[in-house]
């Protein structure tokens, strides 16, 4: 048996895991919660698992929860920084499903670590900020970072059994948004509506969002190079609108392996929750016959400029993607909010990360002081 905390269980990837659980209830058990405001989805979430805890962003929030479950619901509840990083080290868990939305990942991560936790890891900005950090402090701990990410599994599925001196580049594909054809002289005129038409994936507002911009391909070649300690250099993104090849590998000899699959989460979910074994989740296999053909085309970098300012980032490293992730939490918030238009995104972030000074090498503190400095820039422009 299998205990699970799960880090942003009301999100797209935490609903998609309760329902992988629910699957198999005799290899599972939730014994905590964690989530941001949704507490009236979180609560139902508490009566249906019956997690030891549940974690909300303030006392605010955790009142409202209680006030949902009852004086006996048998479910501690916690909040703040603190409940977040309680939930994520309690004794009884064994891994830690992290797919809290954003930065605010990244503590209760670096907490479940040190407390000895395997992570399944969907938070991708967790290694976008801190990469160096976390992978430093789960190699010291022994423990393991399986990626639910549906690209990083797919590369982690393709080198499984190979030598790493044998990987020769990461091809990490990307389905090109819902703005793929669109002329680059209507971008300014995209509403949060229009964007939040992903046409082959259900994902949250603020990752669907980073997929028509590119910067959660971005994000994800960020990712890429500390999950599998390679270079920016060695990844190249890949268009292929069908969403089917999730990822692929080449190696020294010419050979490339792909990992293949419907565009569903809970594949992904089901393979990092498992490991190294596979689980019938009622995923079907694509039907070949029927897609006839599949394209594969390069990303436009000019239409597409937020890919761009990620390998930017990556390559300066330090401080540089902390900065770049900051800047584009702000701006999508504002993209949403009606505040800031489409094509403002990568511009406000271009500009916050000309401003906001870099260090090399930095600390945790060093990073979330970057992280800090770089959304009050951006709150700025985008006013």
């Amino acid at each position: 048996m299998k205990t699970l905390c799960i880090l942003g269980s009301t999100g797209s990837i935490g609903q998609s895991t309760l329902d992988v659980v629910a699957r198999f209830p005799d290899r599972f058990r939730i014994r905590a919660l964690a989530a941001r405001k949704s507490v009236e989805r979180l609560a139902e979430q508490c009566r249906r698992f019956r997690p030891e805890a549940a974690a909300v962003i303030d006392a605010e929030a955790a009142d409202a929860l209680q006030r949902l479950l009852g004086p006996n619901s048998g479910v501690e509840i916690l909040h703040g920084e603190e409940g977040y990083r309680t939930a994520a080290t309690l004794a009884s868990i064994d891994t830690v499903v992290g797919a809290m939305m954003g930065a605010a990942g990244l503590k209760p991560t670096l907490a479940a670590i040190e407390a000895g936790k395997d992570i399944a890891l969907a938070n991708k900005e967790t290694l976008v900020v801190a990469g160096a950090i976390v992978m430093q402090a789960a190699a010291r701990k022994g423990v393991r970072i399986l990626p639910v990410d549906s690209e990083h599994s797919a590369i982690f599925q393709c080198l499984s059994g190979q030598r790493r001196q044998d990987l020769s580049r990461i091809l990490l594909t990307a389905s090109g948004g819902p703005f793929l054809r669109t002329p680059a002289s209507e971008f300014a005129d995209i509403t949060p509506e229009k964007a939040l038409k992903h046409p082959n994936w259900q994902m949250g507002n603020k990752i669907t969002v980073d997929s028509a911009t590119l910067m959660n391909k971005g994000l994800e070649v960020i990712e890429a190079c500390h999950l599998f300690d390679v270079s920016a250099e060695n990844i190249e993104v890949v268009i292929h609108p069908q969403s089917i090849v999730h990822s692929m590998v080449s190696f020294v000899d010419g050979s490339v392996i792909a990992q293949l699959g419907m565009p569903d989460m809970k594949g992904a979910i089901a393979y990092a929750l498992s490991y190294p074994e596979r689980l019938d989740i009622g995923l079907f296999e694509p039907d070949f016959f029927q897609l006839g053909s599949i394209g594969f085309e390069r990303p436009d970098l000019e239409r597409f400029p937020c890919l761009v300012l990620a390998f930017a980032a990556v390559r300066q490293g330090g401080t540089m993607p902390a900065v770049l992730n900051a800047a584009n939490e702000i701006a999508v918030e504002a993209f949403l909010a009606g505040r800031a238009g489409f094509t403002q995104i990568p511009a406000v972030v271009e500009k916050v990360m000309d401003r906001v000074p870099h260090t090399e090498n930095p600390g945790l503190e060093e990073l979330l002081e970057a992280d800090a400095a770089a959304r009050e820039e951006a709150r700025c422009l985008v006013k």
